[in-house]
């Protein structure tokens, strides 16, 4: 019983990350030691668009953060219906590296 109090993990949402960020475009880009996650905000009819928030991770965690989504879409499609996707929008600018998008 002491050790998993001891695994218990505490984690604190602070009143100023509660909102979160609004992304509607997920840019990805690795090297060996890790992978880099921007999420920007790119609103109809605007030239320039900010990066809201960066994530680094290891190749490791980046695994675990998909395989978490993929289980996570598809309870919720489970729920809710499939979800639609569309057409993908070009995206007319490179970070460099090997880049994804979501």
């Amino acid at each position: 019983m002491e050790n998993q109090e001891q695994q218990q993990l505490n984690i604190e949402l602070t009143e100023e990350m509660a909102d979160g960020q609004y992304a509607n475009l997920a840019i990805i880009t690795h090297s060996f030691a890790e992978f880099i996650i921007d999420f920007v905000n790119v609103m109809p009819n605007t030239p320039k668009s900010k990066v809201k928030s960066r994530v680094v991770m290891t190749p490791h965690h980046a695994k675990r953060l998909m395989l978490a989504l993929i289980d996570n879409v598809k309870q919720f499609e489970a729920a809710n219906g499939v979800i639609k996707e569309q057409a993908n929008a070009a995206i007319p600018f490179t970070l460099g590296g090997q880049t994804g998008q979501a």
